[in-house]
C-alpha cells in the first residue's frame, strides 16, 4: 500500500457524515419533526428522532459502505 488507506477511508468517514446530515434533515422536514414538537412532546420527539437516524444510517450503509 502506498499509504492512502488513511486517506481514502477520512473521505468516505465524511462523504457518509455529510449524507447522513441532509439525510436527517429532509426525513425530518418531512415527518413534520420541528422544534415545537420537541417542547411540546419530547418522548415523542426522541422516538421519531431515533427512527430517522436509523432510517439514514441504513441508507448511508447501503450507499456508500455495501457498495
Amino acid at each position: 500500500m502506498e499509504g492512502k488507506l488513511n486517506e481514502y477511508l477520512h473521505e468516505i468517514d465524511e462523504t457518509c457524515y455529510e449524507r447522513m446530515e441532509l439525510l436527517v434533515e429532509q426525513m425530518k422536514a418531512g415527518a413534520g419533526i420541528t422544534e415545537e414538537l420537541k417542547a411540546r412532546d419530547q418522548m415523542q420527539w426522541v422516538g421519531l428522532m431515533n427512527n430517522v437516524r436509523s432510517s439514514a444510517e441504513e441508507i448511508v450503509a447501503k450507499e456508500l459502505i455495501y457498495v
